[in-house]
């Protein structure tokens, strides 16, 4: 696929991220896990994807979260919220990674207009860049809210209320693995010449060996099959589930259950790089530019949870969950000229038909020490997939 030519300047910090990573892969005896090349393309301070000010969100960027293309998203989620916080009788939001701020924005509006603010907005966002946007978006359209937002370096201890994440785990950076006729692989890095190329090698870890053996125990997967996987994925889930006393979780992501992830004919896994909203799927091109993601194993998620505390609360695709709370009665609400109800009409297909995100985004609600039936989940019901 031919992708648009950087200027010269972001070219720049390519190379200069590329040499980094390199030296890198010298120092480590020639390669380094995918894991690790990932993390840096997307997080190394000052030059990674995420870390070094490119503007990725939206219409200008990469690609295009769903609160960026609606405000309606965030009306919905708020909706959600509200039965939450009246439930609980008070309480705190937490988002985790808040992109622009856009969802911020609007989902604390929305919810100054039910008269159910929480008490206090926590954001924890890694990306300096990234948090001075959000602090600009909110100080320009929400002034009088900021003394409920606090932003955070590290996870709150026991707090009461909701955490959520959009479009968060699946930018975590995962191990890539093969099957060949001599058993399991891991998919390495390494530089070859003029550029960085994949390592066939045994897994480095005995947790991603047996791991994988695990899911060959499970299901038949054919030789040559490639996938990823998210060691990391537990650990994060239960740093997570350790901030909440009482309360619901609730993340919105690509992702299946494990058996649809791991299915024998998804063989060449889910990994896909982004950029300038052109898809692909070479993650060795544009080090530091584009966006790289996997699909998240929600089965992992859940069980993980489980340990933790946690109930299944809820697990829907996007559409459901925004019709569910009300997105065509929210569209209807205001007067609107042609021009922007033709807008707002092709931002409700893109929320919400099969082929956009309506079901490759799904929602999943874990909740601890909170049982009622949340509104966003009573159908369709998919937690028969994990």
């Amino acid at each position: 696929m031919k992708l648009p030519t950087p200027d010269p300047t972001a070219q720049a910090y390519s190379d200069k991220l590329s040499e980094i990573i390199r030296q890198e892969i010298i120092q480590a005896g020639g390669f380094i896990t995918f894991a690790r090349f990932m993390e840096l393309a997307l997080y190394a301070p000052g030059l990674g994807y995420y870390s070094a000010g490119q503007h990725q969100f939206g219409k200008g960027g990469d690609f295009i979260t769903a609160p960026e293309i609606s405000p309606l998203f965030s009306q919905c989620v708020a909706q959600q919220f509200k039965q939450i916080l009246c439930e609980l009788g008070k309480g705190d939001i937490l988002e985790l990674g808040a992109g622009t701020g856009v969802f911020a924005k609007d989902l604390l509006l929305e919810l100054e207009v039910l008269d159910n603010l929480p008490e206090h907005y926590f954001i924890l966002e890694i990306s300096a860049e990234l948090r001075a946007r959000q602090k600009k978006i909110l100080s320009l359209h929400c002034p009088h809210l900021l003394p409920r937002i606090t932003w955070l370096d590290s996870l709150p201890t026991a707090m009461d209320g909701i955490i959520v994440a959009n479009e968060v785990l699946d930018a975590m950076p995962v191990h890539c693995f093969s099957i060949d006729n001599s058993g399991i692989k891991e998919r390495c890095v390494t530089w070859d010449k003029d550029h960085f190329t994949w390592l066939l090698t045994a897994p480095t870890t005995p947790t991603l060996a047996q791991s994988i053996s695990l899911l060959l125990q499970e299901y038949a997967l054919p030789k040559g099959y490639e996938s990823e996987i998210n060691l990391g994925l537990s650990a994060w889930i239960k740093s997570i589930a350790a901030s909440l006393n009482r309360g619901v979780i609730l993340l919105f992501d690509y992702g299946y259950g494990r058996a649809e992830y791991y299915h024998a004919e998804r063989k060449m896994g889910t990994l896909m790089c982004y950029y300038q909203h052109q898809r692909h799927d070479d993650p060795f091109k544009l080090i530091g530019l584009q966006d790289m993601t996997a699909h998240v194993d929600f089965t992992t998620v859940v069980d993980t949870a489980a340990t933790a505390g946690y109930a299944l609360a809820g697990y829907t695709i996007q559409a459901a969950f925004l019709l569910n709370c009300h997105l065509l009665e929210l569209a209807q609400k205001k007067v609107i000229t042609s021009i922007a109800q033709f807008n707002q009409i092709q931002a409700i297909k893109k929320l919400t038909l099969p082929s956009e995100m309506g079901e490759l985004i799904k929602v999943m609600a874990l909740s601890k020490n909170y049982t009622k039936q949340l509104c966003g989940f009573p159908l369709p019901d998919r937690r028969r997939d994990l």
